[in-house]
């Protein structure tokens, strides 16, 4: 990577880059014989006012980096690095030309983006210095090198959702950093939605007084916005890395708080609470009504005055549209307008707010949804459902941004579930990421045009601080920066995974907590064996393991992991990956317990199909705040599933259909072995062990734990609490249990073939 000399006589240090690798992966990079010495009397030489300012800027980088300070001048002097604007070289607006000699450095560009991207890439060539600033004389050695380099694609951006949880503006700042060292150069802003409106508008002061809280006095009230001079701070700073920040105002669904806000702006006006629930709100603009047109023409006036971005995004998904459908208003105007249905009432809709756009020279740009009812010539589209509607409308010739959550949807597991922190479900590993292509085959060749890039999207359900929101945006955002960069024919993902090594401890400089592919294998963490297991483990992509069994964590010193692992008595096994530069990540631990078989009941008399279930009535976070003296409702259902299956499912949760759930009764296990049982309730009991005890703070993905059990009857329970924890609702789930032997690949579920209950009066414990 880097070697470091010191020369006594000079009281001099001297470090070089042995390893020249640029990402995103450049156009064509050629490596000479020979390296630049960069040292304090180096200099910037610029042929025009704006090469200065990005001379200025890197002043300031190279300092940070490398603790010399350079100076500028507009006179050739030897040792020093050249940024020259040709207009008349043959490069795209954002190419450059690198070459580095023995006595100076040309980088040149027609543009000062061009200039910008350039010097991000020199900056790629210096070593990593550690500690420079206990230096007081340093020369940095430059790897001679020939670049010409221009992206593949004009929009390589990236989507943060400040709705559902809002990030500072020094969060913001920081990772604009990093994206402009990936020559990113889309931010685009999602500061609208159900769950919190997060920009101030002036003209409508409730939209930050009331859409911005989320939350009530039972649980954490949830507050931040930002004001305009926030967003100004942020539009300039990204500016100044070329990075251009596209807002969203979502509608005419996503829209529950601005009816908080103001009421009046639904088809049926009423009290309305910003949601705290995930998913879609049935709550949505009313169509039919002309102030909702005026409150958006004045929305927009304000924030285009505060975003130059000649983008701007309107959202347009998930719009339920049962309200318009029984809005007398919303229905006068489909027949006034000649519409089909109300699927073209929202194109109608949106057609409208392009005219508004129009007035502030800015394209409209909408999610793929909108395409349902029709769109006009100049709509712009950013296909996220997949890849189909981006297809329809460049073959129809609209421009269109890709964004198709089976790829690029950073909210999604980046590793298996069992082992990842949670996360908004699907899985889009590193690789799956970095292989795809922003053309599918299916979009005409004449039409390849249209697509203007990809974007990779961080909605932040399961997002709640900045450690996971790093964590789920690298590496997979300079996975994205490559395929938004590079020309499909130049990517090479085992290249890929060299030059990330290169930049980890880049990472680590800016005080990024990025992903390190875990330990995976064992689906479960508590592993229960007879006489012996081996348990194999792997990773994402190649990452050395290390482990101990003493009950340590491990070290750069401990084992490393070659082979599965063979245990024969109960251990507990310690495992995480090691970085090259020495990064370990997050430990997992796994009990793994040499167990005899539990023995089946043998008293199981009058038994019959089905198990005893007993409810309690209460919005209940934990078991411990159930009381044995709560009055309760006792029964029998057939079938497990059958525990919630009175409850409202859909857009919207009823909230007296809160309650404890207790299942008691028998499982009739088939066959002797090792079992392993998955669910998301949360205890799951057999026998007198406690199998299943859920942990996670969301009820949204199955946690599995495993227990030897011998054949017959064993006594079941099952707790299940129904209710609201960080916006997810467990009625979501489906109340079941389901079990597979050792070495089964698939589940199944605990049907009514296996439950019984002891026909008797005998009451159901709770605890």
């Amino acid at each position: 990577m880097f070697s470091i000399s010191c020369h006594e006589k000079e009281k001099r240090v001297t470090v070089v880059n042995t390893n020249p690798r640029i990402t995103p992966m450049p156009l064509s990079l050629l490596e000479k014989e020979g390296s630049f010495t960069m040292d304090k009397k180096t200099s910037f030489y610029t042929n025009n006012i704006e090469a200065r300012k990005i001379a200025l800027f890197f002043v300031d980088i190279i300092n940070e980096k490398t603790g010399l300070q350079l100076q500028t001048s507009d006179v050739k002097k030897e040792n020093s690095i050249h940024l020259l604007i040709d207009s008349s070289l043959e490069l795209d607006e954002e190419g450059y030309f690198l070459k580095t000699y023995e006595d100076h450095i040309s980088i040149t560009s027609r543009t000062t983006k061009g200039l910008f991207y350039g010097a991000q890439s020199l900056i790629q060539l210096f070593p990593l210095i550690p500690n420079h600033s206990f230096i007081e004389d340093i020369e940095v050695k430059i790897p001679s090198v020939d670049i010409k380099d221009e992206p593949a694609f004009k929009w390589r951006g990236v989507l943060l959702d400040v709705s559902r949880h809002f990030f500072t503006v020094e969060f913001i700042k920081k990772q604009l950093d990093f994206l402009a060292t990936l020559k990113i150069n889309k931010f685009h802003w999602h500061l609208t939605d159900d769950q919190g409106w997060r920009i101030e508008i002036k003209q409508y002061p409730k939209l930050t007084e009331i859409g911005a809280k989320r939350g009530s006095k039972k649980s954490t009230v949830y507050h931040g916005f930002y004001t305009q001079e926030d967003v100004k701070e942020v539009v300039a700073y990204a500016k100044e890395r070329f990075i251009d920040v596209i807002p969203e105002f979502d509608m005419p669904g996503h829209a529950k708080a601005i009816l908080a806000a103001y009421p009046e702006l639904a088809c049926e006006e009423k009290h309305f609470e910003i949601r705290e629930l995930w998913g879609v709100d049935y709550n949505i603009l009313c169509a039919g009504k002309e102030e909702v047109y005026i409150f958006v023409e004045n929305v927009i006036r304000e924030m285009a005055a505060l975003f130059p971005s000649i983008y701007f995004h309107v959202g347009g998904d998930e719009v339920p549209k049962r309200n318009w459908k029984e809005s007398e208003l919303c229905q006068k105007l489909i027949k006034k307008e000649g519409l089909k249905d109300e699927k073209e009432l929202q194109s109608y809709f949106m057609a409208r707010v392009e005219e508004m756009l129009h007035i502030h020279n800015k394209k409209m740009i909408g999610w793929d949804e909108i395409l349902e009812g029709g769109i006009t010539e100049t709509t712009n589209i950013m296909s996220w459902q997949g890849e189909i509607g981006g297809i329809k409308a460049a073959n129809e010739g609209h421009d269109v941004i890709m964004t198709p959550l089976d790829y690029v949807y950073l909210n999604f597991y980046q590793g298996s579930k069992h082992v990842e922190p949670m996360a908004f479900g699907g899985h889009t590993p590193l690789q799956k990421t970095y292989d795809y292509n922003p053309i599918p085959d299916a979009i005409e060749e004449n039409k390849r045009h249209h697509i203007l890039g990809l974007q990779g999207n961080l909605w932040a359900e399961q997002t709640d601080n900045d450690h996971i929101a790093e964590y789920q945006l690298y590496p997979r955002l300079i996975a994205i920066a490559e395929t938004g960069w590079t020309m499909e024919k130049n990517k090479n993902f085992n290249s890929f995974l060299n030059r990330l090594n290169n930049l980890y401890p880049v990472l680590d400089t800016y005080e990024i907590s990025y992903h390190i592919p875990l330990p995976e294998g064992p689906s479960s963490d508590h592993i229960v064996f007879l006489d012996s297991v081996i348990l194999p483990f792997k990773t994402t992509h190649p990452v050395k393991m290390i482990y101990t069994t003493d009950g340590s964590d491990p070290t750069n010193h401990s084992s490393e992991y070659t082979e599965a692992l063979k245990f024969k008595k109960t251990t507990i096994l310690k495992i995480a990956s090691v970085l090259p530069h020495g990064k370990i990540s997050k430990v997992r631990t796994l009990n793994i317990v040499k167990q005899p078989y539990l023995q089946p009941v043998t008293e199981a008399m009058n038994l019959s199909p089905g198990l005893k279930i007993k409810t309690i009535k209460g919005h209940f976070v934990n078991i411990d705040q159930i009381q044995r003296e709560m009055p309760a409702e006792v029964s029998i259902i057939k079938n497990i599933k059958e525990a919630n299956n009175t409850f409202d499912w859909g857009h919207e949760v009823k909230k007296e259909n809160f309650r404890a759930v207790f299942l008691e009764g028998y499982i009739d296990i088939p066959e002797d072995g090792v079992y392993y049982f998955s669910s998301t309730q949360d205890q799951i009991w057999i026998g007198d062990q406690l199998v299943i005890d859920y942990k996670k703070t969301i009820k949204k993905h199955p946690e599995e734990s495993s227990i030897a059990l011998k054949k017959g009857k064993h006594k079941l329970k099952i707790i299940y609490l129904n209710n609201i924890i960080k916006g997810w609702a467990s009625d979501w789930n489906t109340v079941e249990l389901k079990f597979r032997k050792e070495f089964d690949e698939e589940y199944k579920v605990v049907n009514e073939n296996m439950i019984f209950h002891q026909n008797t009066k005998g009451a159901l414990s709770l605890k």
